[in-house]
């Protein structure tokens, strides 16, 4: 698909309760981080990025990673594959983009808002929780 047919819009993964001291970074490719970040106060973390969209809703970007003909996610890298080595950590987060509604899309597109979707970083236990998907298709608009 031309890049002519496509809508860019900014997302913003807002990561709540992220496990404190241990990176957390934003896959970049197939294999790279993007700016390691890590809460030492239980603040939450929330990278940005760019995303392209175009008819289906498709989406393209750095940092959209694919499955199958339909799925697309972020992958919130955690510790070790965050390029942290010494940490105890070695885990990945995917948020799906796919199943957000068609009215956020649009919105995000026309009125060049930042479309944010939300995950939960720790368990009960202070530990990554390392969800699927948290929103199941529902995100918000800055």
């Amino acid at each position: 698909m031309a890049r002519l047919d496509q809508t860019d819009f900014a997302m913003r993964v807002v990561i709540d309760r992220p496990v404190i001291g241990a990176k957390h970074s934003l896959q970049a490719g197939n294999q790279g981080v993007l700016d390691p970040k890590c809460s030492e106060i239980d603040q939450p973390l929330a990278p940005d990025f760019s995303v392209r969209m175009g008819l289906g809703p498709t989406f393209f970007g750095d940092q959209v990673r694919r499955e199958g003909p339909t799925r697309r996610f972020v992958s919130i890298r955690i510790g070790q594959l965050a390029g942290v080595a010494p940490s105890p950590w070695s885990r990945r987060m995917t948020i799906d983009i796919h199943g957000i509604e068609r009215d956020w899309l649009g919105r995000a597109a026309r009125e060049a808002r930042i479309l944010k979707r939300r995950a939960i970083g720790a368990g009960a236990r202070g530990w990554h929780s390392c969800l699927r998907d948290v929103a199941a298709g529902r995100a918000s608009a800055d």
